[in-house]
């Protein structure tokens, strides 16, 4: 019996096939037209390649699907860019899609190409100004009736209802919309009341197809936009959407919406920012209120009355007084024991001799005595009189007596301010020496 030849499986058998497909074909760029366009909720597109005589599966999965700017509409003509490939699990022949263009655009992205060197090696792409923030006159050159008007205005209102906005109507596609747009940029520039400081202008329209947007692509357009006085911002098309016009501007939006976005600031956010800025601004005045108030409660607590200074200086004077006398009484006591003393010792002595000694000893002490005495009344004085000046210094009578008076009223209350008077009050004056009763007549500011 012949040996049975090994079988493959039928998975390996579209493995094998897989393998040869991707690696003898490799990627590719194919053009047909597009049947049973599929998007199901996963986000990638499903579609049928074919022309008069043949057809392919494809699929485009949907981390290339969002840069694809081409509508993918049944019946519409489409180059696509992809590698051939076997889904295994049904053994079906595909083609797996990474970049999809209307069938005929080859030509202008060419030309782009070529003109976007050109005006990249003339520098017409190294505008950086920076745009004023916010800005004070938003001029946008876009169409009066399309959706990217409508955004940029809703955005505008929305974030900042302050913006001064001026729109004017311009073409945004066909042939007559790259010469509508370089005039009206040029008639704004050549207004005197404009503010390149302060101004700035938006460029704008929805998304399209290449040849839609081919009027931003113009090279005099992109010219006009790098030597404009005023700022330009450019917001064509979707994100995936670049324009010269965008290359050509100080800044580019990747949609109208959020060109309105950077232009101006966030109203919410900002009263946000305020409302967090006042509440700090709350917690530092309370913080400081209450700093100072323990400040006075410290000094109210050290500040004395007039009065009570002058009863402590009082106080101490008489002190001192008091100090003054017993230190001389216990002086006059020590004098007259040691005199009892040295008349013990006379009757032991020659009375005479010793009378005579002793005389003249007491003598020469009691001098000393009378001038030590002179002297300590002299500084106790002397300090006495220093403290009474003191006193006299911080007294309110002091005050008084240069002419100074303190106006009081019925109840005692002192008055600071002819505004705490009426015509026809009963005031007392306190003066130097004496006091004055008094009637207001008439009250005046200074």
């Amino acid at each position: 019996m012949p040996d049975t030849p090994q079988a493959l499986s039928v998975s390996q058998l579209n493995q094998r096939a897989k393998q040869t497909l991707e690696r003898d074909v490799g990627e590719v760029w194919v053009e047909g037209e597009l049947s049973n366009v599929s998007r199901p909720a996963s986000g990638h597109i499903y579609f049928t390649l074919k022309d008069d005589r043949a057809q392919i599966r494809c699929a485009l999965f949907r981390q290339r699907a969002r840069f694809v700017a081409a509508p993918m509409r049944d019946g519409d003509q489409v180059k696509l860019r992809g590698r051939v490939s076997l889904f295994e699990p049904r053994g079906d022949y595909q083609l797996i899609a990474d970049a999809v263009q209307a069938a005929g655009l080859g030509e202008l992205l060419a030309a782009f190409e070529r003109l976007k060197a050109q005006l990249d090696s003339e520098g017409m792409f190294a505008n950086t100004r920076p745009l004023p923030f916010p800005p004070r006159k938003i001029l946008i050159l876009s169409s009066a009736s399309g959706a990217a008007i409508r955004d940029v205005l809703a955005v505008l209102e929305a974030r900042w209802p302050l913006a001064d906005v001026t729109l004017i109507p311009v073409s945004v596609q066909g042939t007559e919309a790259a010469p509508a747009m370089i005039s009206a940029l040029g008639l704004l520039n050549r207004q005197a009341r404009l503010d390149p400081d302060q101004d700035v202008v938006l460029i704008t329209r929805g998304g399209g197809s290449l040849e839609d947007l081919w009027a931003f692509n113009n090279e005099h357009l992109a010219r006009a936009i790098f030597h404009s006085r005023l700022p330009v911002m450019s917001a064509v098309g979707h994100e995936v959407d670049v324009t010269l016009a965008d290359f050509a501007a100080d800044m580019r939006a990747p949609t109208p919406s959020a060109a309105a976005e950077r232009l101006v600031p966030d109203q919410q956010a900002l009263k946000q920012q305020l409302t967090q800025a006042e509440s700090r601004l709350m917690r530092a005045m309370q913080a400081r209120l209450e700093r100072d108030s323990q400040r006075l409660d410290t000094l109210r607590a050290r500040l004395r009355h007039p009065g009570e200074q002058l009863n402590l200086q009082r106080q101490h004077v008489t002190g001192l007084s008091q100090r003054l006398q017993r230190a001389m009484q216990q002086n006059i006591e020590q004098q007259q024991a040691r005199v009892m003393q040295l008349s013990k010792r006379l009757t032991s002595q020659d009375m005479a001799r010793l009378h005579r000694t002793e005389q003249t000893r007491v003598s020469q002490l009691q001098r000393r005595l009378a001038t030590a005495m002179q002297r300590a009344l002299e500084v106790r004085q002397s300090q006495l009189s220093s403290a009474a000046r003191e006193l006299h210094a911080i007294s309110p009578l002091a005050v008084l007596g240069r002419g100074y008076a303190i106006a009081q009223d019925e109840k005692g209350n002192v008055i600071r301010r002819a505004d705490d008077t009426a015509p026809g009050q009963k005031l007392s004056l306190r003066l130097g020496e004496g006091r004055l009763n008094v009637e207001v007549k008439r009250r005046y500011k200074k």
